[in-house]
């Protein structure tokens, strides 16, 4: 989304469209305690763009989605290709969101703006109706206000004394810096005229509700200026009731905070969207709303889609994410991330394989198909996928991709047996084949194969394969 050279200065947005007013937002989730949250919702369905730190290749501003049973661990659809690209207003999107209607069925909104041009003016916001997610209809921009100025993040939520959705969005009004606007609708067609809903006094962006939780409704947002999400709260959703409270949360710079909450237990999770570096999603997570304090969660508890940027999360019903892998698939390839250093994922650099903090260049260089084993179909070969006709093999107990020769040497050297993980039994490890008292792990995160004894040298041999 952005990128800032140091945590305590405004996202590049903000220094890029500081005439518009600054960076973009966002907004998150199916506000629990509002009408439709459902006793069946097992599941939460992620709505993102994708956007590479270099901007290039893995760059989409189209409508991507994933699937989580338990909100931390995601699986892309459509191989973390578009759903649904706009047609009108900049051509692309970001910050979309999902919220599920009274009558069940789902809108997506989303920003109306392709790239980074902070500096672009529209009033509208993307709009589309789904049943399913499966399919989406009614493509269309709904016009929010005059100002000469964006319509950034929306997010709606069923305000049920009203009778009608409310919908969040950031845009720089009268005062100079940008406030969350609020239009009411019933049919996210037509809205009413805007309504300043909450200004703090300086930049804020990035609005994401909870509605109704123990009585109470929580609203994060983004302190532009300082890169941190800050809670709000208020016991009505009128416009002008919410006040600050709690303790700031961030992680370098962050936005885009969005709230989710735990299916089996009463912790609430926390997302927030770095841009230092850009293209970073990190997680705390709480369980009690009320205290306004959250906790940073282990990396290695929560995988953020592919080159994912600026999401929102929805709660869904277990037969729906079902129908929603069953329609789009899971990836073809998988990523496998380090168990004791879980910022880095397994990749090949200059054809030697290691493992690497991500985000890197090119992204490719880290996702790998494990085809069955060329020695023994019982196990995993890792086939690369820029470079197909390549895999990872040991040479002198060292990994480095090379092209498959075709001889048993290479086949035996390219095989491994996937185990338990010698660390973490949910996680995995790899025992070679030719040379079955070594596995494959990391030492000053070169990848190798060797004998495994200590308990430094188990999580160094422990991976989770996933995307």
């Amino acid at each position: 989304m952005s990128a800032a050279p140091h945590p305590a200065q405004p996202s590049r947005r903000t220094i890029l469209g500081l005439a518009a007013a600054t960076p973009l937002a966002m907004t998150g989730i199916l506000s629990f305690g509002a009408g439709t949250a459902h006793a069946a919702d097992s599941a939460y369905v992620m709505c993102y763009f994708t956007e590479s730190n270099d901007l290039g290749a893995g760059t989409d501003y189209g409508l991507h989605l994933a699937v989580s049973r338990d909100a931390l661990e995601w699986t892309p659809l459509n191989q973390n290709n578009p759903v649904a690209i706009p047609t009108s207003g900049a051509l692309g999107l970001r910050d979309p969101f999902i919220l599920r209607r009274q009558d069940g069925t789902f809108v997506v909104l989303a920003t109306d703006l392709k790239g980074t041009d902070w500096g672009y003016n529209s009033q509208y916001i993307h709009v589309w109706d789904s049943v399913d997610l499966r399919t989406f209809t009614g493509y269309r921009r709904l016009k929010l206000h005059d100002m000469a100025t964006h319509s950034w993040a929306p997010e709606s939520f069923w305000d049920a004394g009203r009778g009608q959705y409310a919908v969040l969005y950031s845009a720089a009004n009268a005062s100079g810096h940008n406030v969350i606007m609020v239009n009411y609708t019933s049919d996210f067609v037509t809205a009413s005229a805007p309504q300043v809903f909450f200004d703090p006094g300086y930049d804020a962006i990035d609005a994401n509700m909870t509605v109704g939780v123990g009585g109470v409704n929580y609203m994060y947002f983004k302190d532009n200026g300082q890169g941190k999400l800050l809670g709000t709260k208020s016991t009505s959703l009128s416009p002008g009731s919410f006040t600050v409270f709690g303790t700031p949360t961030s992680h370098g710079g962050t936005e885009a905070p969005t709230i989710v909450k735990s299916p089996t237990s009463n912790t609430w999770y926390m997302w927030g969207d770095t841009y230092t570096p850009n293209g970073v999603f990190y997680a705390w997570q709480t369980s009690d709303l009320a205290s306004g304090t959250w906790t940073a969660l282990d990396q290695k508890t929560y995988t953020q889609p592919l080159n994912s940027k600026h999401c929102g999360i929805t709660t869904i019903a277990a037969a729906e994410y079902d129908n929603l892998l069953a329609k789009w698939g899971a990836p073809a390839w998988n990523r496998l991330k380090s168990y004791n250093f879980p910022d880095r994922y397994v990749r090949h650099a200059d054809n030697v394989g290691r493992i690497d903090p991500y985000p890197f260049n090119p992204y490719t260089d880290s996702l790998w198909k494990l085809v069955p084993g060329l020695a023994d179909s019982s196990a995993v070969s890792f086939q690369s996928v820029n470079n197909p006709t390549h895999y990872l093999r040991h040479y002198n107990y060292e990994l480095r991709l090379d092209v498959n020769d075709g001889t048993s040497t290479f086949a035996a050297d390219a095989t491994f047996h996937r185990t338990a993980g010698l660390a973490d039994s949910s996680w995995s490890s790899f025992r070679s084949h030719n040379f079955p008292t070594r596995y494959l792990r990391h030492s000053n995160y070169v990848l190798r194969i060797d004998p495994i004894s200590t308990a430094t040298e188990r999580q160094d041999a422990t991976f989770r394969v996933g995307y």
